[in-house]
């Protein structure tokens, strides 16, 4: 089945920022574009702002001019529902309330042709719920975009569960024709990209509560460790920390209060003083004039080891040998069975992180997860207070013999990119194994929607399929709540893993 024919009428209704961005989509793939709004002469100013938009696009010589001039002719404010009468596809994008949806889709169901196709942009409601108030919800899908829709290529494209394979694959196909990147997705809390990043702002606020580190050195390592594009703490700055709140509650509640989704209460007490992130001047961080940047925590310089034990594999850190070598630094090689560490000069050890905590052991220091170690520029060291002086400053100086700075946390145990990578990984395991979506829809998800520098299954295969697993093993023995107890999905998959290893 293919999409939509580009001659056929586009209803949006909701003219916000959500809703001028869609319809400029669909204008500019050359459908007729019907607004509406239910406030009085908004639906006018947003066609005139989008008509500013496609100016824009011209000027940047990213729009041909005759091309504004047909899409301008193409939009056409509606003065009420009765007016979308003609449209193929209507896309609604109010407010997310699910009375005030459900009652719009009865008004357009008594509007609209057998044949058209209703669709809801929610990010936070069932797809499912909004459609039951509906005499044919099998014609009824989510089309999810990304803010802003006009730049941003993902769409989650939403069977609820009684919309038709047809519907489902019809507004599949039209996203395909808008140019836009579709992924097909069950109606479960979150879709897909909002249920499985849940991790990525939960543990940088748990490491955060747990007095391991500040916001400013949390996302630094984030972003120059795990080559995230933004820190937790300054995206939900610019998201909107009530926003941000608000999805993680919807998730959790609509979850039954599973641990594994647990709102922050840092973050519950950010939102209770007004302190919503860059549009208030304060969030996480301090956005008024005159204020003064955070910085992250640095240590200061020491002096690299002469040279450095390594015993066993490194496993997904086992590039550091080469760098450690290229940096002029004698690495001396024993086949340990037991070991996956590198024994510093004064025999304290340096040890990749793995759930445990520095305090379990004598004189250990951890180091965190990177994305790639040759390319990162900042590396997490963690320590209790049994880690000898001599030891800390051996490993400081050996990460910055590396060219990297180095930010040394508090004694939390997976520390910050590890336990934010198994967690993603472990939770796009188990929406995998629930038939949300496909390991390629995942990937591309959270690629495309939150510019992953890697997708959780690619992740998954260059960390090695038992490294979540067992991490997040290490984690549960320390907080037994559930929190991090490896889904089932996961642990099948580890288990699988190693009988074949083991076989072979």
């Amino acid at each position: 089945m293919t999409g939509l024919d580009p001659s056929s009428a586009v209803a949006v209704v909701g003219t916000g920022t959500m809703g001028q961005g869609i319809a400029q989509v669909a204008l500019v793939a050359g459908h007729p574009v019907r607004l509406y709004d239910a406030v009085p002469g908004r639906a006018r100013e947003a066609a005139a702002a989008i008509g500013a938009r496609l100016d824009r696009l011209v000027e940047k010589d990213r729009l041909a001019a005759a091309d504004r001039d047909e899409a301008r002719a193409r939009l056409r404010p509606a003065e009420g529902v009765a007016d979308l009468a003609d449209c193929s596809l209507v896309v609604e994008a109010v407010v997310e309330r699910l009375d005030v949806k459900q009652e719009l889709f009865r008004q357009l169901e008594d509007v609209v042709g057998e044949d058209c196709l209703l669709a809801t942009n929610t990010s936070s409601l069932s797809v499912t719920a909004v459609a039951g108030a509906l005499r044919n919800p099998g014609r009824f899908v989510g089309l999810h975009f990304f803010n802003p829709a006009p730049l941003l290529p993902l769409v989650e494209v939403v069977s609820g569960y009684a919309t038709d394979v047809t519907s489902a694959t019809r507004a599949y196909e039209t996203a395909r024709a808008w140019g836009k990147t579709p992924v097909a997705c069950a109606d479960t809390p979150g879709f897909i990209v909002n249920r499985i990043a849940r991790p990525f702002y939960a543990e940088a606020f748990a490491v955060y509560e747990a007095q391991g580190a500040d916001p400013a050195t949390i996302d630094a390592v984030l972003r120059e460790s795990g080559g995230f594009r933004m820190g937790a703490f300054e995206l939900t700055d610019l998201i909107g920390q009530d926003v941000n709140e608000s999805v993680t509650h919807s998730v959790w509640q609509s979850f039954f209060q599973d641990v594994r989704f647990t709102p922050s209460l840092a973050q519950r007490r950010l939102v209770e003083s007004g302190r919503l992130g860059r549009k208030s001047g304060q969030g996480w961080y301090d956005y008024r004039e005159g204020a003064e940047p955070a910085e992250p925590h640095t240590a200061e310089k020491a002096r690299p080891p002469a040279y450095v034990v390594a015993e066993g594999n490194l496993g997904p850190a086992s590039e550091l040998l080469a760098l450690i070598r290229e940096a002029g630094i004698q690495v001396r090689e024993e086949d340990e069975d037991h070991g996956t560490r590198l024994v510093l000069p004064g025999g304290g050890q340096l040890a990749l992180a793995d759930g445990q905590t520095s305090v379990e052991f004598r004189d250990v220091v951890y180091f965190d997860l990177a994305l790639d170690y040759r390319k990162a520029t900042r590396v997490a060291l963690a320590s209790s207070q049994d880690t000898s002086p001599q030891t800390m400053n051996e490993a400081v100086g050996l990460f910055q013999a590396l060219g990297k700075d180095v930010s040394v946390i508090g004694d939390v145990p997976g520390m910050i990119v590890a336990r934010t990578v198994a967690r993603i990984v472990d939770l796009a395991h188990d929406a995998v194994a629930k038939g949300v979506a496909t390991e390629e829809d995942v990937d591309t998800a959270m690629r495309l929607g939150v510019n992953y520098p890697l997708g959780p299954f690619e992740w998954s295969r260059r960390l090695g399929r038992t490294w979540a697993c067992a991490l997040l093993d290490d984690l549960h023995e320390r907080d037994p709540s559930g929190r991090y107890a490896p889904s089932l999905a996961l642990y099948r998959h580890s288990y699988a893993t190693e009988k074949r290893e083991g076989a072979s």
